[in-house]
């Protein structure tokens, strides 16, 4: 478990997997000959031998007044065609707790886009029902995104939308969101479209202090030193090195803390701008 502050607001990370190398599938031009010169990277992020290093976790938002868990992993019990990620038996549910957030105390649950490893916790099984884990909270999910989902299936992982969404939606328990959606007097939406067409950051701002939530919008601070390096699975990869080449020189050089939804431990630091151009993440 890792915490930070934002002037008033806490966040806090639990981790669902953590692995080492066996991500290629991800990010296939992150070789590890291509991934060995940025040196930067070991050994939060890379080993010495250039195996990506990556963390699946959710990211608590804890202003005083709301609790909000952004991107909910994976979640146990599930058929997915990834072997490591496949009916998963862990302790998610009561690393929630022991970081002294219950399932039952959260009020909101966000997406930032609807791909497998995001969405898995949105339901429990229960007597052979999959029902909603977070039974107090409503589920923001992106209006542009659930369009696009509804008519499109996540073959390759599993039936992800049947078991992780879907049940939600049936429920009654979800809310249609802009991309520019403002959650809280701290907590806000914005578009970065490309990994999915409806794919959001989260914005948090308080006491003058500020931090995004990534998402995929990138999915490991190599891509930071190589925006051009593109997810397997991004939908438009050109849309999404667009959003990272804008993402890295709006936030480059700035007072604000760039957390990552897969950066490994310690998961966050600040964009540095080198005088040749590229970036880096400062931690």
């Amino acid at each position: 478990m890792s915490d930070w502050q934002i002037g008033n607001v806490k966040i806090t990370r639990v981790v669902e997997v953590e692995a080492t190398g066996g991500t290629r599938f991800i990010l296939p031009q992150a070789t590890p000959d291509a991934v060995q010169p940025i040196d930067w990277l070991v050994p939060h992020f890379a080993t010495a031998e250039g195996k990506l290093i990556m963390s699946i976790h959710a990211l608590i938002i804890d202003t005083g007044s709301r609790r909000i868990i952004v991107d909910t992993c994976l979640g146990n019990d599930k058929k997915r065609e990834i072997p490591a990620w496949n009916m998963l038996q862990t302790t998610f549910l009561e690393d929630l707790e022991a970081a002294g957030y219950p399932r039952e105390s959260f009020d909101t649950v966000l997406c930032t886009h609807l791909h497998v490893d995001h969405v898995g916790w949105n339901t429990m099984l229960v007597d052979g029902e999959w029902v909603p884990t977070f039974p107090n909270a409503r589920y923001l999910i992106g209006a542009k995104e659930w369009d696009y989902w509804r008519a499109t299936a996540q073959d390759e992982f599993g039936d992800v939308i049947s078991d992780s969404v879907a049940p939600i939606i049936d429920a009654g328990l979800a809310d249609l969101v802009a991309m520019n959606h403002q959650i809280c007097d701290e907590v806000s939406l914005f578009p970065s479209p490309g990994h999915t067409p409806g794919h959001v950051c989260v914005q948090i701002r308080s006491a003058g202090e500020e931090a995004i939530i990534t998402g995929d919008s990138m999915h490991h601070p190599c891509q930071i030193a190589h925006p051009e390096w593109s997810s397997a699975v991004d939908a438009d990869a050109t849309a999404a090195q667009a959003t990272r080449n804008a993402f890295l020189e709006k936030y480059g050089n700035s007072d604000t803390l760039i957390i990552g939804t897969h950066f490994a431990t310690p998961t966050a630091g600040h964009l540095k701008k080198k005088d040749t151009g590229e970036y880096w993440l400062k931690i």
